[in-house]
């Protein structure tokens, strides 16, 4: 059986990441612990994650032409991620993000999006043969939201389903809400887009039935170290995730859920199953430092 392919649409950064007891508050200066310099970037760590998980992976993105980006491209071919779209900005650098980490696996992140701000809707009509023929379009928003809701518009014509983390969260508009199948925010997101504060199960249940109203028919709030929350069409499941796990970093650990839980459905394994195996990956992303390289692959989502 051929295997179905997955695209991803999004950002990719350069991580600097401090470790430190706690998170500083505004205007205070703290001394940290270790620092690392790793590949990031929302839409990277979820290519990179659907293809560790067994996924046939293509990523749309842009660089800027600097050591960030040719570095980045070479990681990419290794992780056998399809870089064809990898597109390159010879004016603006790279993305970077600089990344806190405090002993309670929390973490605080700012990002120079450079290039990813320049991936235009001109860039997505260069994939438009890609986009069509794939069977998943994955997205997150550290890219203009233009861009997202116009390959979501041209891949929700061509019957590709449309998948989207809207991280970090901004308005979403109607016209980009018609044309997303499964949209999957973690409690801030979730909070912004309902106006519910998300605390519990009860909580994002009710928060979920209003994202559901606006048009999305499956809602996945990703709920942290409770699990996720599912609903479809006003039916909702709970799926809590394995307890004694113990976090050291959570900065991948969304991006890492996504990718996974679009392994799963281009192998049409049934929804409830997917998060099932989403969470366990998530589970294994959280106990490592760091973004990339705390991804789990597939043997290790299978033995855990």
């Amino acid at each position: 059986m051929k295997q179905k392919k997955i695209i991803v649409l999004g950002s990719c950064n350069t991580d600097m990441v401090i470790q430190t007891a706690r998170l500083p508050v505004p205007g205070e200066t703290i001394i940290g612990g270790e620092f690392m310099m790793t590949p990031g970037g929302k839409g990277a760590n979820q290519a990179v994650a659907a293809s560790r998980l067994g996924g046939n992976v293509t990523f749309i993105t842009k660089t800027g032409n600097d050591v960030f980006g040719r570095q980045s491209i070479e990681i990419y071919q290794n992780e056998n991620i399809n870089t064809d779209y990898v597109f390159s900005d010879p004016n603006t650098p790279s993305g970077v993000a600089l990344i806190t980490v405090d002993d309670y696996a929390e973490n605080c992140i700012v990002v120079a999006s450079g290039a990813n701000k320049t991936l235009s809707k001109e860039d997505v009509d260069k994939c438009y043969n890609e986009i069509v023929s794939a069977d998943i379009l994955l997205m997150q928003l550290e890219i203009p939201l233009e861009t997202v809701g116009y390959a979501a518009e041209i891949a929700n014509k061509a019957g590709v389903k449309v998948v989207l983390n809207p991280a970090p969260v901004s308005v979403l508009t109607d016209d980009l809400l018609k044309n997303v199948d499964i949209i999957i925010p973690n409690k801030i997101e979730t909070e912004l887009i309902s106006g519910v504060k998300v605390y519990d199960w009860e909580s994002a249940r009710i928060a979920a039935g209003i994202i559901n109203e606006k048009g999305i028919g499956t809602v996945i709030i990703t709920l942290g170290p409770l699990g996720a929350l599912l609903n479809v069409d006003g039916i909702y499941h709970e799926f809590p995730v394995k307890k004694g796990v113990a976090a050291v970093d959570t900065t991948a650990a969304g991006d890492t859920f996504c990718g996974a839980l679009c392994v799963a459905l281009s192998e049409d394994i049934p929804l409830e199953d997917s998060i099932r195996f989403a969470n366990k990956a998530a589970g294994i992303c959280v106990t490592k430092l760091g973004a990339q390289v705390s991804i789990p692959y597939r043997k290790d989502v299978l033995l855990s």
